[in-house]
């Protein structure tokens, strides 16, 4: 500050008819020193008066200080009920911005604000959700770190513990805080404090030896020669800090070097202290001679020459290369220049101002030899001025300038000593995106690393899982869940996990949603060739048959057999077998409705046929058995009426059975139901179905749909038949028929002949029954293409057991046994005496009964001549 205002008084431009003075107070950096000093400043004299000023001399214009926050507030406070002008260098307290409370306070340092902003923007830079604080215990200390907590919680960072650093060294406090670092998982550890109140805590981390944390320094510390001291480097190198922008200010080093240590009572302690000596002669013989007598108990030797601790004078300041004479970090004593600047300028403005353009009432101005603390306030308030060599531009906007940071890294040199190296700088007047520029590259980490080091309570939830908040514990402190099927998770740290559209699905990783798999039973996949195959060679051995029967028309086995109607039941299986590839292929509108139309259709021809036959040959075995119950009777009638007779003793009386006209009269020569009424009843139930379908084509057709809702991974697509209740009663219907059929058959089971076509047809509608009665179950348990593969097994599996059962027997007769192919075999048989069958046969053919008519009894006369 001397050599500002030296420098100032001896320029021609910058107040050039008035020199600076000034008056020194030490505030020992304690507040009750700093308002004594400033009441004393504003009094005049020793004893303080408030709202009295007793001293004489040139008026007070400024004071420039305080050092720290604390003591800015007390005296600031002060001040401002004076109205007196305040520039400080040194307190960044951001309290210190409130013009309500401090309406005359400015500063050539930024405001912290700007500090616990460029903090949290390097933590957040870095990645960093896992930090330490500690915090000196004054207004600098504290407001600082509310600050900087303020900005990184609001973007996600935790605080993993906060601190406060004694005002008053107490080791007790101390050991508690290093111990709170050791077991603390944080590395980065944020610290606002001044190297006074810092330095016992960084004497306690080495000998605890503490490494493996990474400091983050406020511009109190940053480049404090207290706390790089030899030995740190375990413990701080890697350091990061914002230090205020520094400048070279020619010749200072030259006034520094060229000090009169006779010129004040300041510049004699400084030297005294310096160099370890005294400039008063007789305190130094007084010194030397308490030393010769401690020696050898005389005063002789102490008497000659000049005493041992006497200063010279002379001694070189260079030669000491401490920190006095290091000018490569002026940043708070270039503040403390600016400041000086600051009050000369306005001074400046104040002397020159032209009488009329004046700021205060009718343009006036005011006289620099008399003037009042306000008004000078005004001026220093609106200065606006360009630093020396530097140009930098010096303005104060609410008291504060602009908030401009250098990132200082603290590395070992060759040497094993600390330098302070510039690696980016921070703006914070500029637009967001460009405040900070840092170099990564050329940061070196603590224990000599080159890659940032992590901090963080949980490491990063990656895509595909999501945070789980840990109860109890701060947000960053969490689990990465999984996402759930069906949900992704895009981005790092998702708090919620996305759900997939109806049309897509998670895949393995979870990280994206991807189209799901479209399933259908294809014609060129294996299943579905087999399927093809089996569904072509049924149709083909059915057409076969037809072939076969067609050659043997007008055999008897054929012409028992309605033929119209044996071709009919052919038409059918060959429908419902090529019906099956249908099911096949992608679900388009005409396959659904084809597929199941032509399925239900198929069946009931089939159905009906059978059911047509079945009928016939009921209503034969029902005439067959009534017609042998009365022979039976008139038998037995006959037996008992030829006993009796014999029984008379009249053996010319002939007896006959009156029965026989009755079984002759009852003989089932003729069907009730004709082939005409076969074919009627086959037409009328497959007519009943046709109408029934056509109005489910009509009003509620099967349609394709896509099933998303069956498996999570897949869209099968399938035909949905449109109305449960049309589908329920087309195949409730077909089954209906079924049932009917196989009652008919199941009654004309036993009806004797060679050929027993309504035990084939029993044995038919059996198979054609446990078929669908196992489809259901197998339906029901699979799911997709799987379902319409089982659907169409049951489709083949009945055919074929239908075509099995009903014609293959007539075939093997018709190839293999064509002797047995003839019009008698096709009549019943007689039945045993014994009522035992010898074969299981309904004839087709209209038969009489085999019932000895002549088993009326005739009395014949044993005598001669009768």
């Amino acid at each position: 500050m001397l050599f500002a205002i030296n420098e100032i008084n001896q320029r021609e431009d910058l107040l050039p008819n008035t020199d600076l003075g000034y008056v020194i107070y030490d505030s020992c950096f304690t507040i009750s020193k700093a308002v004594e000093g400033t009441l004393t400043y504003l009094t005049g004299q020793d004893e303080a008066v408030p709202n009295y000023r007793c001293g004489n001399g040139p008026p007070l214009a400024t004071l420039v200080g305080a050092g720290g926050s604390d003591l800015s507030i007390a005296t600031a406070r002060i001040l401002g009920l004076y109205h007196f002008p305040q520039v400080s260098y040194c307190s960044t307290c951001s309290a210190l911005n409130n013009k309500f409370q401090f309406p005359t306070f400015l500063r050539t340092i930024p405001n912290d604000l700007h500090q616990s902003r460029a903090m949290a923007q390097l933590v957040l830079h870095f990645g960093w959700t896992w930090v330490g604080t500690i915090a000196a215990d004054d207004d600098y200390g504290k407001y600082g770190i509310k600050d900087f907590k303020e900005q990184v919680e609001e973007a996600g960072v935790c605080i993993s513990f906060s601190e406060t650093l004694p005002k008053v060294s107490k080791p007790e406090v101390i050991q508690n805080i290093v111990q709170t670092v050791v077991e603390s998982t944080a590395k980065i550890i944020v610290v606002f404090s001044s190297d006074v109140d810092l330095s016992p805590l960084i004497g306690e981390l080495l000998r605890h030896n503490v490494t493996n944390r990474t400091w983050i320094a406020s511009e109190a510390w940053v480049t404090s020669a207290l706390i790089s001291q030899s030995g740190v480097n375990s413990v701080l190198s890697g350091t990061l800090g914002f230090g205020v922008k520094k400048a070279d200010i020619p010749g200072l080093r030259r006034h520094l070097l060229n000090l009169d240590p006779y010129a004040d009572a300041l510049t004699e302690e400084f030297w005294e202290t310096l160099f370890n000596c005294t400039l008063d002669y007789s305190r130094a013989l007084r010194m030397a001679k308490e030393r010769a007598v401690g020696v050898n108990g005389t005063l002789s030797r102490a008497a000659k020459g000049l005493p041992d601790g006497l200063c010279s004078g002379s001694e070189s300041v260079a030669q000491l290369n401490n920190t006095y004479s290091d000018v490569s970090q002026l940043r708070i004593t270039y503040s403390v220049y600016k400041a000086v600047y600051a009050v000369a300028h306005a001074l400046h403005n104040l002397e020159h101002c032209e009488e009329g353009k004046g700021p205060f009432v009718g343009g006036s101005c005011t006289n620099i030899t008399n003037f009042e603390p306000w008004q000078l306030m005004y001026y220093v308030k609106n200065v606006r001025y360009k630093m020396p060599n530097t140009g930098e531009e010096i303005y104060f906007e609410d008291g504060d300038i602009e908030g401009f940071y250098d990132i200082i890294n603290w590395q070992v040199n060759g040497n094993g000593e600390i330098s302070y190296v510039t690696v980016g700088h921070y703006n914070g007047s500029a637009a967001p995106e460009e405040k900070m520029h840092i170099m990564n590259d050329s940061i070196i980490w603590n224990n000599g690393e080159l890659e940032p080091p992590r901090s963080v309570c949980s490491e990063n939830c990656q895509p595909g899982t999501r945070k789980g908040i840990r109860q109890g514990e701060p947000v960053c402190c969490f689990d990465c869940i999984p996402c759930a099927d069906g949900e992704i998770s895009n981005t790092t740290n998702a708090r919620e996990c996305i759900l997939c559209t109806g049309d897509d699905w998670s895949n393995t990783a979870h990280d994206a949603c991807v189209p799901k798999i479209i399933e259908f039973l294809a014609f060129g996949e294996p299943l579905g060739i087999t399927l093809i195959v089996i569904s072509a060679f049924g149709a083909l051995v059915t057409i076969a048959v037809g072939v076969v029967f067609l050659m043997h028309i007008g055999t008897p086995l054929v012409k028992a057999n309605d033929a119209l109607l044996s071709f009919l039941l052919l038409l059918s299986l060959v429908v419902t077998f090529l019906c099956s590839i249908v099911f096949l292929g992608e679900p388009q509108n005409w396959s659904c409705m084809t597929s199941q139309v032509a399925l239900a259709l198929g069946f009931a021809l089939c159905l009906s046929c059978i059911m047509g036959k079945a009928a016939v040959l009921m209503l034969r075995a029902r005439a067959l058995k009534k017609a042998r119950a009365k022979a039976r009777a008139a038998a037995k009638a006959a037996k008992a009426a030829a006993e009796a007779a014999a029984n008379s003793g009249s053996p010319d009386v002939i007896v006959t059975s009156s029965n026989n006209d009755i079984a002759a009269s009852d003989k089932p020569e003729v069907d009730t139901l004709t082939f005409g009424h076969q074919r009627a009843m086959a037409a009328v139930a497959t007519l009943i179905q046709a109408v029934a379908c056509t109005v489910w084509l009509i009003i509620l057709p099967p349609h394709p749909v896509k099933n998303t809702a069956a498996q999570n991974v897949k869209i099968i697509l399938e035909c949905d038949e449109g109305s449960v209740v049309f589908i329920c009663c087309i195949f409730g219907y077909d089954i209906l028929l079924a049932l009917l059929a196989f009652i008919f058959a199941f009654i004309a089971r036993k009806l004797e002949d060679h050929f027993s076509e309504a035990k084939c047809m029993t044995f038919g509608m059996l198979v054609f029954f446990i078929v669908w009665i196992s489809f259901v179950p197998a339906y029901l348990s699979t799911r997709g293409k799987f379902m319409v593969a089982v659907q169409i097994f049951a489709i083949l599996a009945s055919s074929f057991g239908l075509l099995s059962c009903i014609f293959l027997p007539k075939c093997y007769i018709l190839l293999a046994k064509p002797e047995r192919n003839k019009e008698e075999l096709m009549k019943p048989r007689p039945k045993p005496k014994d009522g035992s069958s010898t074969g299981t046969s309904a004839s087709l053919a209209t038969a009489a009964t085999d019932v000895n008519a002549s088993f009326a009894s005739t009395a014949i006369d044993d005598q001669p001549g009768n």
